[in-house]
């Protein structure tokens, strides 16, 4: 019987070798493991997995397929409603997501959806067939997952797409911030290429608010825009010392290493330094990234620095478990108060110990300063990766935009609408720094209220 199959456990590089590579570590599934795999799913008459999925994939339908050999057609299945797979197979939480609602979860493991998810598109290379796109113009700002999504939807309804985009590359935080050991860039190439042949047309180097006002693209002849910038802007300690010489925010870290390729120096131009003993303030799958990256670069000792306990970490397991793996060393209960520098440069950090106390509004136990408790934690790089709050650079060129007190866009969770008539937004910008996978969602919910619109205005 299917349930009585254990789950297959994810190839993965050797923890050793890893740390000396940005190679990805997760290797995916063989051919016989993704049929063994998908042998295990029950097809439940009332399938509860797909209520998890935030992009509405008919997950017992391609799980099916994978049964049957049917490699390239799984992927077809699943991309009638997620056009990027091949990256929400490496990143998307499924644990929490579809893989939290599978039936066999209840007394054992789940189906690893995302592992065979995975499987399907890297097995498939097919090019779709380009639609006609003969309908109104539309555009999507930001080519991060949120407007990814939109943008692939739209041009499956018809419409003649643009997609722009401030960098040099499209991909947002699929790019500049997730490492190439979890995603590698040629999976998210293969996945923009795919976007593009749907129609979309990309543009780089232009950010709209500056090079484009957003009154010049309604003028331009365009019926309907989306929104998709994300939460570019890092948060800080607010402590002494971080101004110093080897203190970085995640955002800066990642991007140097992940879009302008610091590690491959001297081959790239943009090196960046790295100490040998480095301190992460922070606990989510971003502080996670940041210190593998910090292992590869050369660093000899890390340390993830956060003040709640184990439970309370918001990494994905998996992402503690590598993390664990490759020698990273958790200082759990600290909190950074001080950073110290010599000559400009870091030194030491000052933490305090914390014990916790009730919970919060975040649901977790607050903690609470141990008095007397501090201590000096020696290290020459702190990497502040404590969260980020949404890209300014846009909205404050918007005229009568409305904002939330924390300088997200105010638009409604079901379509994206915003308050001004045929303006959309989804992703980050609008949540806060969340999943890649919530982010596509909001792009598919809003491409679909769009589509409504622009219908209700012909």
């Amino acid at each position: 019987m299917p349930q009585k199959i254990d789950r297959r456990p994810m190839p993965k590089q050797d923890e050793k070798e890893r740390t000396k590579n940005f190679s990805e570590v997760a290797l995916g599934y063989s051919q016989e493991d993704a049929v063994l795999e998908a042998g295990r799913c029950l097809k439940c008459k009332k399938p509860a997995c797909v209520k998890g999925c935030p992009v509405e994939v008919r997950i017992p339908d391609f799980i099916e397929l994978i049964t049957e050999g049917k490699f390239t057609e799984a992927a077809e299945s699943i991309k009638e409603k997620n056009s990027l797979p091949a990256i929400c197979g490496r990143v998307c939480p499924q644990e929490s997501q579809c893989e939290s609602m599978c039936v066999l979860g209840k007394r054992g493991n789940p189906v690893a959806i995302g592992a065979l998810e995975r499987f399907a598109a890297d097995w498939a290379r097919k090019e779709p067939q380009k639609p006609e796109g003969n309908g109104p113009k539309v555009a999507v700002i930001g080519s991060g997952p949120a407007g990814l999504t939109a943008a692939a939807d739209l041009a499956k309804y018809g419409y003649k797409v643009t997609l722009f985009e401030a960098l040099h590359s499209t991909g947002g935080v699929l790019r500049y911030g997730i490492p190439e050991f979890r995603l590698p860039k040629a999976i998210l190439e293969e996945e923009v290429e795919y976007i593009k042949s749907l129609g979309v047309e990309v543009n780089v180097n232009i950010l709209i608010g500056q090079t484009i006002d957003i009154e010049d693209l309604f003028k331009d002849g365009y019926k309907a825009i989306f929104i998709g910038t994300g939460a570019g802007l890092p948060y800080f300690l607010n402590i002494p010392g971080e101004n110093l010489n080897g203190v970085y925010s995640a955002n800066e870290f990642l991007t140097r290493v992940n879009l302008m390729r610091a590690y491959d120096f001297p081959q790239q131009d943009t090196p960046i330094q790295i100490g040998k003993k480095v301190a992460v303030v922070g606990a989510g799958n971003v502080a996670m990234d940041s210190a593998r990256t910090a292992l590869r670069l050369g660093a000899e000792e890390v340390k993830i620095v956060y003040r709640r306990s184990r439970e309370e970490m918001p990494a994905r397991q998996e992402e503690i478990e590598n993390a664990e793996e490759e020698g990273v060393q958790l200082e759990l209960l600290t909190n950074p108060i001080r950073i110290l520098g010599e000559k400009g440069w870091v030194k030491a950090i000052e933490c305090m110990q914390m014990e916790l106390g009730e919970p919060d509004s975040s649901g977790r136990r607050r903690p609470v300063p141990v008095e007397g408790s501090e201590f000096k934690m020696d290290v020459d790089t702190v990497i502040v990766a404590i969260g980020q709050g949404p890209n300014p650079l846009l909205v404050r060129r918007i005229p009568g935009l409305e904002l939330t007190k924390r300088g997200n866009i105010a638009a409604d969770e079901e379509t994206g609408r915003t308050n001004i008539e045929g303006i959309f937004a989804g992703g980050d910008i609008v949540t806060g720094a969340a999943t890649v996978i919530a982010a596509m969602g909001a792009g598919k919910r809003a491409a679909r209220a769009m589509h409504e619109y622009i219908k209700s205005r012909s």
